[in-house]
């Protein structure tokens, strides 16, 4: 994988990360961006080294979720089976989802197939295999309803 496409993959798990922590804690945003740039994002953490990240598309992602939110909940509400609601979902899972389909929104520069597999990619590391297929179809629709 070249090099930058390494940093933009780092950056997506790294935003995935960072809006958990802002649903979880609330975390202030500012100090939460502060806080990935200082000690996360590129650092060595408990014996892990965190690949680098393109710092400028994880802000992207991370105050586009942010200021988004409620748009973009309202378009993945729309996408889940009858029966199905936010609060149901897995709160890591929620913002896979919620990242994804900000990309799709809002950066039309990226492919979609690219940003789909991206954050199936993302869902791996969190996920067995069914839970990224359900990425990838939620993904998928929110696609053809966006772009």
């Amino acid at each position: 994988m070249k090099a930058a496409s390494q940093a933009r993959a780092a950056a997506r798990l790294a935003a995935v990360q960072a809006l958990y922590q802002l649903e979880m804690e609330g975390t202030p945003l500012a100090q939460l961006l502060d806080e990935f740039h200082r000690h996360r994002l590129g650092a060595e953490i408990e014996g892990d080294q965190y690949a680098e990240a393109e710092v400028a598309f994880f802000d992207d992602v991370v105050n586009g979720v942010s200021a988004r939110r409620d748009e973009i909940d309202a378009l993945l509400a729309s996408r889940l089976a009858d029966g199905w609601k936010l609060e149901r979902l897995d709160k890591t899972m929620l913002q896979v989802l919620r990242a994804g389909v900000w990309e799709l929104m809002a950066r039309a520069d990226v492919p979609t197939a690219s940003a789909i597999s991206e954050y199936v990619d993302v869902a791996h590391a969190f996920f067995e295999p069914r839970e990224a297929k359900f990425v990838n179809g939620v993904l998928d629709g929110v696609a053809k309803a966006v772009r």
